[in-house]
């Protein structure tokens, strides 16, 4: 059986990216560790996932012009990351609280709760919630 382990997301520093990841959405940092670019640069391996997931986002250090470019934009702007929660009041209070910017007010549609949020890097997520929550 497949399953999806590993998306990348482009981050000017892994620091900042870690600490959004960690501390506003309450993700587990799985790993960080040094790791070689493939011609032999020092980078870091570091991968975050939210608790309980078995798909975790590889956090990569831009390297060069074009991929610092698209930092913020690797979704040419659209939403490209869905973050489902049980309790979504529960959540978006606490993501509010931590800073998180937030796009939109929450609002219901037919799939459930729905509020697009910004990551340290620009990036658009859906706040993903139930409709029991209203």
């Amino acid at each position: 059986m497949a399953n999806l382990q590993l998306v990348s997301l482009i981050v000017r520093d892994y620091d900042s990216a870690i600490r959004f990841f960690v501390d506003a959405l309450q993700f587990e940092l799985v790993e960080d560790v040094p790791a070689l670019t493939n011609d032999g640069r020092p980078k870091r391996w570091v991968v975050v996932r939210p608790l309980g997931a078995a798909t975790g986002i590889l956090l990569a250090r831009a390297d060069g012009d074009e991929q610092t470019a698209m930092i913020g934009r690797q979704t040419a702007g659209r939403v490209g990351f869905f973050l489902r929660v049980d309790d979504f009041a529960a959540t978006y209070a606490r993501m509010r609280a931590a800073s998180v910017e937030f796009l939109t007010e929450p609002r219901i549609e037919p799939y459930g709760m729905v509020a697009v949020f910004r990551d340290s890097e620009g990036n658009r997520w859906d706040l993903l919630g139930p409709l029991a929550d209203t």
